[in-house]
């Protein structure tokens, strides 16, 4: 496996995930308590036996490469091991972001010459799954294969988020299409590629290879011998809020194919530069806790069912919390209820707020097509008051202040008392506010 390169791509922007990835990239945010998404990728690289991975950023990286640092929780410290960070060029030479996938590449090739691999394991830092890559690579070599990509048979009504492919008897690949809209198969490409060196040097050499599944994959399964290597364990790519909160409920669902535990996963426990050694988690004496998932650092003497709270969440007394996805430090006030929530970090909800209350209609009007599914999502250091009460596919992305009356109810169309004023930290709002109009949606949401 020594003649074996792995490049990491982690620098997506993931806009389906906003407001989670307003100020992180994708591949940074928080999941399943501790962990981080990119943690799964890193974790099935060390599995795997390789101690040398150059991880590819762009978008908003501190808190990434915070995460990474010296990459020593996975094992890419000391001889021979190591994580090397690449950003985009700046040189004059090479002044375009990553634009995509292939570029992201082509701006490394250097990097990678001077390793003289035979092979170059292409892998996404987005995606939650355990795998061992061996065995991935060792069909490749049986099979003299130029190009293998890692498929997975997925619901036919998600194809057309995914590179799809038809294969023969052999698993050679034998068409593509690239996010179709009627696929000709439910079989989809996971975003994991082995590339023979020679041939992946010869391709990216050419202008106008932008991305893997729109460009370089479509024109060479013709010329050169690409094939399917099948992956049949779990697998979730985790880029809409509803993918993501799923997959966070499935650790909490019997069967669902997530095991933390014996995936062996590994972290940073540092957090944003600070120590992250939280101390044991606070359980009160009239607490209830069914199903769920508390960190370290958390505090609970309400009732948590279904949920996922990560380290140093409060949930104070008589809060109850279902089905929700809590990032650290957030503070639950006394007696509010939260429902389908994501919680991103430092948030704090006052008492008895009722979040996530209603029915899954009326869609949000400013983000239709992210939220729709009945989740409430809240962003990183919001600051919601007493006894607010908000609907389900609200997007709460600016803290709530109060000019002479609590807010009774935050709608998707305003309030349901007008008299009562709503601040988005916005001058404009304010001057809205004082006339007592209703805020517009795409606004509020």
């Amino acid at each position: 496996m020594n003649k074996t390169i792995v490049m990491l791509l982690a620098g997506g922007i993931g806009s389906r995930l906003y407001p989670l990835v307003q100020l992180r990239a994708k591949p940074a945010v928080p999941f399943g308590g501790v962990y981080r998404i990119i943690d799964f990728t890193l974790s099935n690289v060390m599995h795997s036996g390789f101690n040398d991975v150059a991880i590819l950023t762009q978008y908003r990286p501190l808190s990434l490469m915070q995460h990474i640092g010296t990459g020593s929780p996975w094992g890419f410290l000391g001889r021979p091991g190591r994580a090397t960070i690449l950003p985009p060029r700046t040189g004059k030479q090479n002044s375009d972001w990553y634009r995509g996938t292939a570029v992201a590449i082509a701006q490394n090739l250097d990097y990678v010459m001077e390793r003289d691999p035979e092979r170059v394991l292409i892998l996404s830092g987005d995606h939650i799954y355990s795998t061992d890559y061996r065995p991935l690579v060792e069909f490749h070599k049986e099979h003299s294969a130029d190009v293998t990509i890692a498929v997975k048979k997925i619901p036919w009504e998600d194809t057309r988020h995914y590179g799809v492919v038809s294969v023969n008897s052999d698993l050679r690949i034998v068409s593509w299409q690239e996010k179709p809209q009627q696929a000709i198969s439910n079989l989809a490409s996971m975003g994991i590629y082995v590339f023979n060196a020679e041939l992946l040097y010869k391709i990216l050499k050419h202008d106008g290879m932008i991305d893997f599944g729109q460009d370089v994959i479509p024109g060479i399964i013709p010329k050169a011998d690409v094939y399917a290597y099948p992956f049949d364990d779990y697998w979730a790519d985790v880029g809409t809020l509803l993918s993501y909160w799923n997959a966070n409920m499935d650790i909490l669902r019997k069967d669902s194919g997530i095991d933390l535990e014996s995936w062996d996963i590994r972290t940073n426990y540092e957090e944003d530069s600070k120590s992250g050694h939280r101390p044991p988690a606070y359980i009160g004496a009239k607490a209830v806790i069914s199903n769920s998932i508390v960190s370290p650092g958390c505090r609970v003497e309400g009732e948590v069912y279904h949920s996922i709270l990560s380290p140093g969440v409060c949930v104070e007394k008589n809060a109850k919390i279902s089905e929700s996805v809590i990032m650290h430090d957030t503070v639950i006030g006394a007696g509010s209820c939260l429902h389908k929530v994501i919680s991103d970090k430092s948030v704090a909800i006052g008492e008895r707020c009722d979040i996530g209350v209603g029915v899954a209609k009326p869609l949000n009007k400013r983000y239709p097509g992210r939220v729709h599914t009945g989740l409430t999502v809240i962003a990183k250091g919001v600051r919601i008051p007493f006894g607010s009460v908000i609907e389900q596919n609200a997007v709460i992305h600016k803290s709530i202040k109060l000019y002479n009356m609590p807010v009774k109810r935050v709608l998707q169309d305003g309030f349901e008392e007008s008299k009562h004023s709503y601040d988005l930290e916005d001058e404009t709002q304010k001057d809205i506010a004082r006339q007592h109009i209703p805020v517009n949606s795409s606004e509020v949401s």
